[in-house]
């Protein structure tokens, strides 16, 4: 999952069977072709064996991202991605059973992307959505 630090939106995400690299450049691949960045983009990241690969090291040069990582151990490098994960397992996914990784996916597709993006609001945000805080920033 990749969320745009300023306005809370997630810009990507992606979701597989297991943990492996191509998860993480599938949801970076969505979020350059959402923002499509012409400077320099900070990308902050766990240190998951995924980021220290060279594929995604390949992929942040190509596409002008500097990876960032969280110290050893320290959820608070990583807190609001975790806050979103967090959301979304109380709000969402907490006590479902789906009957196919299909019906969970479009759940969290629904999730992010009709709810957390353009509804769901932020104190962060002063009470704004991350689609609306985005538009009053303009």
């Amino acid at each position: 999952m990749v969320l745009d630090l300023y306005s809370r939106k997630v810009i990507g995400w992606s979701m597989k069977p297991t943990l492996a690299k191509d998860i993480v450049l599938d949801a970076i691949l969505m979020a350059v072709w959402r923002r499509r960045p012409n400077e320099p983009v900070i990308i902050h990241s766990d240190q998951g064996l995924q980021y220290s690969s060279g594929d995604w090291q390949k992929f942040c040069q190509k596409h002008n991202l500097v990876p960032s990582m969280s110290r050893r151990g320290n959820c608070w490098d990583n807190a609001v991605a975790e806050s979103f994960f967090s959301s979304l397992k109380k709000e969402r996914i907490k006590k479902r059973i789906y009957k196919t990784r299909e019906m969970a996916r479009a759940d969290v597709f629904d999730y992010i992307e009709m709810f957390y993006n353009r509804i769901r609001r932020h104190s962060h945000l002063d009470g704004m959505s991350p689609e609306a805080f985005e538009a009053a920033s303009k």
